[in-house]
């Protein structure tokens, strides 16, 4: 009785140490994710079973969305979970690949818009511990790996769509964007007539009942069952509304120093940051607020067997760069296989991501927006210096003649350098601005970068007007 009395007031003492966080105000909260520069998204459910085939067919938009698209019934989707497996899953290989891709945060799908849980939750039996083979949570080993590694852990959450769980939303999607289905017109004025949904099953309970049997109760697992969780990242707020919402905003009290992205229900809850998709916001979109630019590696989210279509390792990192001088994050998505491995060529390129980061991370981590107009050969980001300011000039197209120009600079140079090697250059000046006098090669074939340090404050060149950032779609 007493060992039990003891392991209680441990427990308990354990719980509060977690929680009884300092709360920071927003801009301390914000410090660590606009230091950050580049986080990992994992794309990962019993979708990645079916591999973006439905009876044969390449599904369009298939993925994560494959049940939708395709239209599959409730209890035929649920029966493909007894065939996933993910034995070869190996959470600390994951995040050890995303630090050495130069990676400071994960954001992973804990339940993305089939209902399919990717934790052990007591509010829905479908899960991945109950509804599969493999019976076992795999957000916690995640979780103890990312805490190893020193990598910020965040969870996506599909508050509103749930296509398995009754009540839940279901933005509608016609046949057509799915497979030559021979029912497509009698599902689509199905979906017409139920807001969406295709399957009586999904419409047995109201979505009210939904957000309070399933997501209030999930998203409380999230926020209490696996420590610190950095960011919560939610999708499509189909059919929400502010009492819904706010109901799951009450619950962030959990992690007083949680951030969250935009996407919880507009214009009410604006969270955190924006999340332009698939997309880098040019500089005319730019509006002073926090953003992070979701993009793939290849063409789909959630793993589709036939999608081939592999960004190179140069275009990756010269978006890394694009975002990082513009101010923005760059959380790039991996969709791991039903086996539960990364695909090859997504570890190839974080490979070759961390080669070029472990020489110039200094050129991403903690910098700021360029102050310069448009860079014809390449990309500035900046770095205050005390009084002095660094510049960060990643070069994509080296000059032929060996003079790199910096147009508009009028700041005295203190110090021009190779960030590799820290080869010292001479520096002139002109009325065009600064030139630079560089070796006749690149010493990086992807993006060399010259380090510049000038006296005072650099005086921005852009005029920064409210742009109007699009940002991911309402469903």
């Amino acid at each position: 009785m007493k060992k039990l009395f003891i392991a209680c007031l441990l427990s308990v003492f354990f719980i509060h140490s977690v929680f009884a966080q300092k709360v920071l105000s927003r801009d301390e909260r914000m410090k660590w994710w606009r230091e950050a520069r580049f986080g990992m998204f994992i794309h990962w459910g019993d979708y990645a079973e079916l591999g973006g085939m439905y009876k044969g067919y390449e599904v369009g938009h298939g993925g994560e969305w494959i049940m939708n698209r395709a239209k599959i019934p409730v209890a035929e989707y649920q029966a493909f979970a007894k065939k996933f497996d993910p034995v070869k899953y190996d959470a600390d290989a994951w995040v050890k690949l995303a630090k050495e891709a130069g990676m400071k945060y994960i954001v992973i799908t804990a339940k993305h818009h089939d209902g399919f849980a990717m934790f052990k939750s007591n509010a829905s039996k479908w899960n991945i511990a109950d509804a599969t083979p493999y019976g076992k949570d795999v957000l916690k080993p995640l979780a103890a790996a990312c805490k190893k590694y020193g990598i910020k852990l965040g969870f996506y959450y599909s508050q509103a769509q749930d296509w398995n769980n009754p009540g839940g939303a279901a933005a509608r999607k016609v046949s057509a964007e799915g497979w030559p289905n021979p029912d497509s017109a009698k599902i689509d004025a199905y979906t017409k007539d139920h807001t969406g949904h295709w399957d009586p099953a999904q419409t047995s309970s109201t979505m009210a009942e939904y957000i309070d049997r399933v997501a209030v109760p999930q998203v409380k697992e999230l926020l209490t069952n696996y420590g610190d969780v950095a960011v919560i990242w939610w999708d499509t707020p189909t059919n929400m509304t502010d009492e819904f919402a706010q109901k799951l905003q009450d619950l962030l009290k959990l992690q007083p120093n949680i951030i969250t992205n935009d996407r919880l229900k507009r214009p009410n809850f604006a969270g955190d940051y924006k999340t332009p998709e698939q997309k880098i916001p040019n500089l005319s979109e730019l509006d002073g607020k926090d953003w992070e630019t979701c993009m793939t590696m290849n063409g789909t989210w959630g793993y589709k067997s036939y999608d081939h279509k592999w960004k190179s390792p140069e275009i990756l990192i010269h978006n890394l760069i694009d975002i990082a001088s513009k101010g923005g994050n760059y959380l790039l998505n991996v969709g791991p296989t039903a086996e539960g491995e990364f695909p090859q060529e997504s570890i190839a390129s974080l490979k070759k991501m961390g080669e070029w980061m472990k020489v110039n991370g200094e050129a991403i981590y903690a910098t700021k927006a360029s102050p310069l107009q448009p860079l014809s050969w390449g990309r500035c980001t900046l770095k205050p210096e005390g009084k002095n300011t660094i510049l960060y000039l990643s070069v994509f197209n080296w000059p032929a003649d060996g003079k790199l120009v910096v147009p508009g600079l009028k700041n005295e140079i203190v110090s021009a350098k190779m960030l590799a090697g820290g080869v010292v250059l001479k520096t002139g000046v002109s009325n065009d601005g600064v030139t630079v006098n560089v070796p006749a090669n690149a010493t990086d074939n992807i993006a060399t970068v010259i380090k510049v340090e000038v006296k005072g404050a650099v005086a921005s060149q852009t005029t920064n007007p409210a742009g109007k950032m699009k940002t991911g779609a309402l469903d």
